[in-house]
């Protein structure tokens, strides 16, 4: 068999993996989205450098906890956990500069303040609202004795 036909052969392959990726890509999302509560959400994952560190990602509430997951990962399960009553809304800033290239264009950065730190994501400003009605939510009486460990 002469060369050409053996990159043929394996550029037609790539091109099949490629095509199935994006295929089980799709098919993981609408099984995230099927029980609802989904919206586009990116976290920064690492802070040590100015702007960078984030990374694409779709979160969910889950009663009680916010799950996050990677855009194009193909796992089913969430790569972060939040849970509500661990975490308090710290303010809201827009993006700047290489962060806006990084994010989507209409996104809005948010801090929040849990035990292990700040934590840093970007969501669009429909989903912030949503997001702060969430925090807010919680059950009366949950954060009482939360200001008294610190």
């Amino acid at each position: 068999m002469p060369l050409w036909q053996w990159i043929l052969d394996g550029v037609l392959l790539a091109l099949v993996f490629l095509f199935l990726y994006g295929v089980a890509l799709v098919v993981r999302r609408r099984m995230l989205a099927r029980s609802g509560g989904t919206f586009e959400l990116s976290h920064r994952a690492r802070s040590d450098r100015t702007g960078r560190g984030w990374v694409l990602g779709i979160g969910r509430y889950d009663g009680d906890r916010l799950e996050w997951y990677r855009i194009f990962s193909l796992s089913p399960r969430p790569r972060r956990v939040w849970d509500r009553n661990r975490v308090d809304y710290a303010g809201r800033r827009e993006s700047r500069g290489s962060e806006h290239l990084a994010l989507y264009t209409d996104h809005v950065i948010i801090t929040l303040d849990s035990a292990k730190g700040e934590i840093e994501l970007a969501m669009s400003p429909a989903s912030l609202m949503g997001f702060q009605a969430w925090v807010e939510a919680k059950p009366p009486g949950a954060d009482w004795d939360k200001h008294r460990l610190r």
